[in-house]
This record gives structure tokens, sequence and C-alpha cells, in this order.
């Protein structure tokens, strides 16, 4: 009989448990996922060494991110914290890709827009655009790489905006913190 009682207070701390997470909380992975450009890639192995998943490219564009986010939600293996920094490569973010991808994302989710140091004329604009979508969408976070940066012309090769093992260890430390 003990053994009965036993697995039925687990059950039931179990459905508790489940119950305050919610429904939607309750089947999302754990942990975080980032989306990124060669940014992003150079900072890969320090990302990674914090627990972070890496899906970064080279010349990868901020749309790019809608379907690998809506394939990855399809699939169940979306993680709860989902981190993108991507808009240095020249074309402009739209408000619905923005949109679509907080939207997707969900209210069990928290979306990080990880904004750019690229010293191109339409950083501003990009800039302001990702401030703009984190501050419409409930579930959408500002992580403020310019400001944090824009002072350290060591961690940047000389076209400004790649990373060097500083910027690395920095930027990778920034999104872990802003992302824990």
């Amino acid at each position: 009989m003990p053994k009965v009682r036993r697995l039925f207070a687990v059950l039931v701390l179990g459905s508790i448990v489940l119950g305050l997470m919610g429904p939607a909380a309750a089947g999302i992975p754990p942990g975080r996922y980032a989306i990124g450009d060669s940014v992003m890639l150079g900072a890969k192995d320090e990302l990674t060494g914090r627990g972070i998943k890496v899906n970064a490219v080279i010349s990868r564009q901020f749309r790019d991110a809608v379907p690998i986010v809506e394939q990855l939600k399809a699939a169940g293996r979306l993680r709860r914290k989902v981190i993108i920094h991507l808009g240095n490569n020249g074309i402009l973010i739209e408000a619905a890709q923005c949109n679509r991808i907080s939207e997707v994302a969900g209210s069990g989710r928290t979306v990080y827009l990880v904004n750019l140091k690229i010293p191109r004329s339409y950083r501003s604009i990009q800039n302001e655009r990702l401030a703009v979508c984190a501050q419409r969408r409930a579930n959408t976070l500002l992580i403020d790489w310019y400001h944090y940066s824009r002072s350290h012309p060591s961690w940047f090769a000389t076209d400004g905006y790649h990373l060097t093992s500083a910027g690395q260890a920095n930027y990778a430390s920034l999104i872990a913190t802003k992302t824990a």
C-alpha cells in the first residue's frame, strides 16, 4: 500500500506543477535558440558554451527567420527563449516579419531581438524597427547590442561589425545574461 500512496502523491504533484505552468508552457522545450547571420556565426562557440543552441549562416536576412521559427514550432522543437540577431545584410526588416515571429512563438515563449552595430546608413532604421517591434509585442524584448558595444572598437574587425575574439566573448556574455 505505501508504494501506491507514493505513486499517487507523485502523480498529484506532477499534475499540480503542470497545471501551474499552464497548457501552453508545459509542452515548450526549455532553453535558448538563436537565429543569426555571420556576426552570430562568429560567436557560435562562445554562445554554445553558454548553453545557447545556434543556427547562424552568412548573409541570412531577417525574413529568413520566419520559416525557421514556424518549422521549429510545428515540430515541437522551438525553445522557450528565441534570440534573433538579423538585419545586418541590408534588406530592411518589415513589421509583418517581426510580428509573425512573435505570433508564432506565442505567449509561452520570449523572443529577444538583438539590435545592430553595423556601420551602414540603414543601421538606425533597422534598430528603430527592432525597437518598435519589441515595444509592440508583449512576448518580445530588445537586447541593445549597439549601445553596449559602440564604445569598444577592439571588439570589432576592421569592417566595424564582425567580431574579434574579445567581441565574441562580450557579445555572448551580453546575450547569455539578458536571456538567462
